[in-house]
């Protein structure tokens, strides 16, 4: 589905990402860990053509991001809160990207029933302004959106950061069902190695920008990354 070759980023004669080869399969849930400054936004900016690389090429869908925007149509995400638009509520906002989808509102209403338990009552028929919105709703808001029109790709950026912890059980539980009902193939990037282990069957260890751990993940997953991490507490 996705695959990137001989990438890299860099700035200011500093490489901040080198990958010589990375492959994601149609239908997999994609972790990617790593420290401040390890390249998972770099990568996943790549992948959404928000910057251009240096050398090499990433492919989704087969098509060349940088060349064409064919994958757009197929494709979604939420990186940060610059994604939504402030002055919209969240119900305009929707709409707004459900336009994009081709989905009408009648479409949108309906696909947005199944979050109520997320919102919380806390954001449709809130009559408040995105901008005005707590971050983990922002956050609710921003993902829920990446969601309509049934992407076959969708990358997710600290999903988890923000949200409270009842909001991020429920978030673990849609990523689950996201994969194993639709076949949709999802990429998150998150600093909380718990969550990440339990919602992504593959996790890759980004370290300066190079991949460094290629994980199936299993029982021994967690206990795996925390020794890594550790090992980097000690040689620093």
């Amino acid at each position: 589905m996705i695959t990137a070759t001989n990438l890299s980023k860099i700035y200011n004669g500093n490489k901040v990402l080198d990958i010589e080869h990375l492959e994601i399969p149609s239908g997999q849930n994609f972790g990617l860990v790593g420290n401040n400054g390890a390249g998972k936004t770099t990568f996943f900016s790549l992948l959404l053509d928000l910057i251009q690389p240096t050398t090499g090429n990433i492919f989704n869908k087969d098509i060349t991001v940088s060349e064409s925007e064919d994958w757009k149509s197929f494709t979604s995400s939420f990186i940060d809160e610059s994604f939504l638009i402030g002055y919209l509520t969240p119900e305009e906002y929707f709409y707004f990207i459900g336009d994009l989808r081709n989905r009408n509102r009648a479409d949108v209403d309906s696909f947005l029933t199944q979050f109520q338990d997320f919102f919380n009552e806390e954001i449709i028929g809130r009559k408040k302004y995105l901008r005005d919105l707590s971050k983990g709703n922002q956050k609710k808001v921003g993902i829920v959106a990446a969601l309509i029109g049934d992407p076959e790709v969708v990358i997710l950026d600290e999903p988890f950061a923000n949200l409270d912890p009842t909001t991020q059980i429920r978030l673990k539980k849609i990523l689950k069902e996201l994969s194993n009902t639709s076949g949709t193939t999802v990429l998150i990037s998150s600093h909380d190695l718990i969550h990440v282990t339990e919602v992504c069957e593959r996790i890759v260890v980004l370290d300066r920008g190079v991949p460094v751990r290629d994980i199936t993940t299993s029982e021994a997953t967690l206990k795996e990354l925390e020794d890594y991490f550790s090992s980097e507490i000690v040689e620093a």
